[in-house]
């Protein structure tokens, strides 16, 4: 069923724990309420916290209250449920969260409110339209199916096929072996070998890749390395080839400039120092003239200046066709570098230089970090085995005492010739959960002729496993709430007091709730409800109430006698539920 949960998400449960507390902390459904469906007009049903037990004839309505409760366990809801179209369909579940941690997780993850007490409801609008709440929140069919096979395990016949999974039955005897910190430990060890191995192929395929382009990169940056290229060269190199292309007509002209400020027949200096002489011997006879003189001073200067300078830049300037070749030749080199790159200034040149020294660079040192990573893959691969095979022993170890516990608990419940085998193979690879490979086999005949449970087992046989299992590690694993819909069908008798017994074990550390029809389970219950057929208003309806203790020694013996017990089944029921 959707509803169904493993032991491996009981155990992952813990996994996720800072510290490995193994506690009997357990959800508990409190309470149901059922409204408006099938021949259910209105129910309530307040649980005891161990051994709760149903009863009622066959066809009093047993099977629709288990369909009821499957609604809030996320199954699908048929509209043909809705008797009275007047008025909508609800089922409500009240359950106690207790401590478990993938309650809380969940309940956080979803954005939903995360108190102890959690109220899940399923609606059916009279339109044929579902809705599901928790807390009040809506949720989605999923949310809720995966929030309810935290809260409750449902086993109806036919619908055991978990214990057929390898998973599973691992885990069973994980459970068994109490070696969940090894367990814990292998995991976090086995994560950094997936992490190291990782590195190491990634590692593996840079190298590949460096030394298909080893060469390729080795010639690009020889070539740029030949070159030797300085910051902005090829820029400089073009601005001084564009001055020496034009160094007669530059010349030419500083030299004109020269001889109008300096040496011609009227040149401009000398002239603004005459002028500034005229203008000296009247300096004392006007208030401006000291600063018109001191201008035209400084502007003599100035030009004094421009002149010198001029006639330096002018004897520095020469047209030297051999360094114009040597230029257009490094210019040369340069440009083709830079279209072959796709680049444009001599700087990019520079930075893929750069760059491909690092690639060649990482080629000499990638073979380094090889060798570290593989070793450290190695040695967690070896810690990884080392702890698979202490896990392996451990459950080895376990083999023999289960295939003997569950053969008698098999006994008990009325299957003497039942048997199961485990076998323990080891697998080619590790895996999070080992080197195992686990399965469950069968013989329900003494036949010696074992196969794989889900082959072999019918649907009886695999409830029956499935309790005898599920009370052996109930002390092991934070198990939900357990519902088991008649699996008690085909025995009678001593098996099915057995039967009963066992039941009543496992309620001291879960809650369980049973449909039965025998009384010998009916006389273990904590709580005993009586599921009953009435008519109201011309209309038959399914009803439910918890008996009292006379009460259910009078349902007891009718299920013992019929529907007019005798004094003898009435003093056989009293010492069922006495004892």
């Amino acid at each position: 069923m959707s509803g169904c949960k493993t032991l491996r998400n009981y155990f992952d449960e813990f996994a996720n724990l800072p510290k490995l507390v193994i506690s009997l902390f357990t959800s508990m459904l409190q309470k149901l309420s059922i409204h408006n469906y099938a021949i259910i007009d209105e129910l309530e049903i307040d649980f005891s916290d161990k051994l709760n037990v149903m009863t009622g004839e066959t066809g009093a309505g047993k099977s629709i209250i288990v369909g009821a409760l499957g609604l809030i366990l996320g199954q699908r809801a048929d509209t043909s449920v809705l008797v009275s179209k007047e008025k909508k369909c609800f089922v409500e579940g009240i359950f106690q969260a207790g401590d478990k941690e993938d309650i809380k997780s969940f309940l956080v993850e979803n954005d939903l409110e995360a108190n102890n007490e959690l109220i899940v409801r399923r609606e059916i609008g009279i339109n044929g339209k579902s809705r599901a709440f928790v807390n009040d929140t809506p949720v989605t069919l999923s949310q809720l199916s995966a929030l309810s096979s935290l809260l409750v395990d449902l086993h109806q016949q036919f619908e055991s096929l978990q214990l057929g999974a390898s998973d599973f039955q691992r885990d069973v005897l994980d459970a068994l072996a109490l070696h969940f910190d090894l367990l814990i430990k292998y995991q976090q060890v086995f994560k950094e070998w997936q992490f190291a191995k990782k590195e190491w192929d990634k590692l593996k395929e840079e190298k590949s890749q460096f030394e298909k382009q080893f060469d390729y990169n080795q010639f690009q940056y020889n070539e740029l390395q030949e070159s030797r290229f300085k910051e902005n060269e090829l820029e400089e190199l073009d601005a001084e080839l564009k001055l020496l292309n034009n160094s007669e007509g530059i010349k030419a002209a500083l030299s004109k400039v020269y001889n109008e400020l300096e040496e011609g027949d009227n040149p401009i200096v000398q002239k603004l120092k005459m002028l500034n002489n005229q203008l000296q011997a009247y300096s004392s006879y006007h208030a401006e003239f000291p600063g018109l003189l001191q201008r035209v001073e400084s502007a003599q200067i100035e030009l004094q200046d421009i002149a010198d300078e001029t006639d330096r830049i002018s004897n520095h300037i020469h047209y030297d066709p051999d360094k114009i070749e040597q230029i257009n030749e490094r210019l040369s080199t340069g440009y083709k570098l830079l279209k072959k790159h796709g680049v444009k200034t001599t700087n990019e040149l520079l930075e893929i230089q750069k760059g491909l020294a690092a690639k060649l660079q990482a080629v000499l040192d990638i073979d380094e970090q090889l060798r570290q990573t593989e070793n450290e893959t190695e040695k967690l691969l070896a810690e990884a085995r080392k702890l698979a095979a202490k896990i392996s022993e451990g459950r080895k170890k376990q083999i023999k005492p289960l295939e003997e516990k569950v053969r008698s608990l098999l006994a008990q419940v009325g299957m003497p010739n039942a048997r199961l085998k485990v076998k323990v193979g080891e697998r080619s690879e590790l895996n999070t959960y080992g080197a195992d490979e686990v399965e469950f086999l069968f013989d329900a005949n003494k036949s010696d002729q074992f196969q794989p449970i889900r082959k072999v087992a019918s649907g009886g046989e695999l409830s029956r496993l499935m309790l005898c299992i599920k009370s052996l590690v109930a002390e092991s694993i934070n198990l939900p709430t357990l519902i088991f819909d008649e699996i008690d069908t085909g025995i009678s008798g001593e098996a099915a007091r057995q039967l009963g017994i066992i039941m009543k074990e496992l309620a001291g550390k879960r809650q369980v709730v049973c449909i039965t029809h025998q009384p010998q389970i009916a006389g273990k219950a904590d709580a005993h409800f009586f599921v009953y057929k009435a008519i109201v208003k011309n209309a038959v309806k399914t009803n439910i109430r918890r008996l009292a203790a006379e009460e259910r020694i009078t349902a007891i013996a009718k299920m013992l006698s019929g529907e007019k017990p005798t004094a003898a089944a009435i003093e056989n029921a009293r010492e069922m539920v006495m004892n």
